[in-house]
């Protein structure tokens, strides 16, 4: 049987840095009430005609390049997006044309911000049942168009970006595990309140935006964070203390040391990018995986666990031996 590993990561962010300032001509706030409350400093914004395809295929060359493979030997494309360019086609069909790749399956997964530990558990299945033996597998996201710039509660909390990796076969494991829930719910936790079938007149009188009962989701966060991570390691017989790197979401530092702090991890342990793009929501997870690797703190060998809890409410981890 064939195990699945990372040969490579790219991310890519847009060149539009919006900084914690900028919000308080916006909403009242301030730039010390932002970091206090989140980590965060600054987020990047995708420019008007930037679509997530666009910074998907930005992610994706990167990771081509990084895993020193051909386009040609890509044989399924997965995008994680909650903020696709259209109803259809797919964003992983726009990014198919895009790289000019021809007769591979290609598709999106849309789990919000666990959408990379869903496709990852995907990609994963792929790859053991011998369906795919290298995929591309991007998360992107543009979560500027789908913000209320007036409400305080949601507006300093997400960003623009994209991660991605290139997954292949090969003789000895990589992704060790993976777990993922959803529970419907709690839906109203955190939602947009808007689409097709159902609420297209908010849609259409441009208030589909985020909406977020922030206290809720953050007692649910942690705990859930808490109980995944413990289910990977008992999963691989495996300790807390084995764990080289935890790459969590970046949605909130809070929350990002409160996992930290369930599984005895020191901060500096944990990959935290948040200050610098704020939640990503799927792109998160890659992006920092990118930064750690490239800056050389996660190495060959590394065991990472990485965990996310989104809309739906959905959560997920995964164990991997980078």
């Amino acid at each position: 049987m064939a195990f699945t590993t990372i040969a490579g990561t790219g991310g890519y962010l847009p060149e539009r840095v919006m900084h914690n300032r900028e919000f308080e001509s916006l909403v009242n706030t301030s730039d010390e009430w932002i970091r206090e409350r989140t980590g965060i400093k600054r987020r990047h914004v995708a420019a008007d005609d930037e679509t997530t395809s666009d910074m998907a295929l930005a992610a994706a060359n990167r990771a081509i390049e990084a895993a020193a493979i051909n386009v040609e030997d890509i044989d399924l494309i997965i995008v994680a997006t909650t903020t696709p360019d259209k109803v259809f086609p797919s964003t992983a069909c726009i990014l198919q044309r895009h790289l000019g790749i021809h007769n591979i399956p290609a598709f999106d997964v849309h789990a919000a911000c666990s959408g990379f530990m869903y496709g990852l558990d995907i990609a994963d299945r792929f790859i053991r049942t011998g369906g795919a033996s290298c995929i591309l597998f991007v998360g992107a996201e543009s979560y500027s168009r789908i913000i209320d710039w007036n409400d305080r509660s949601t507006c300093v909390l997400f960003g623009d970006g994209a991660g991605a990796v290139i997954l292949t076969a090969g003789d000895e494991p990589g992704i060790l595990s993976t777990h993922i829930y959803a529970d419907g719910q709690y839906e109203e936790l955190l939602h947009v309140p808007a689409g097709v079938s159902s609420g297209f007149d908010l849609l259409k009188s441009q208030a589909a935006f985020i909406q977020m009962k922030g206290n809720e989701i953050f007692k649910k966060a942690v705990s859930t964070l808490g109980a995944i991570a413990r289910e990977a390691l008992a999963a691989n017989n495996l300790d807390k203390h084995d764990i080289d790197w935890l790459v969590p979401h970046q949605a909130n530092l809070r929350i990002i040391r409160a996992a930290a702090k369930k599984l005895d991890l020191p901060l500096e342990k944990t990959i935290i990018t948040v200050d610098e793009h704020a939640n990503t929501s799927s792109a998160s997870i890659p992006l920092a995986l990118d930064v750690a690797v490239r800056d050389g703190r996660i190495k060959r060998g590394n065991l990472l666990l990485l965990e996310a809890f989104g809309a739906g409410l959905t959560w997920g981890s995964a164990l991997v031996r980078y």
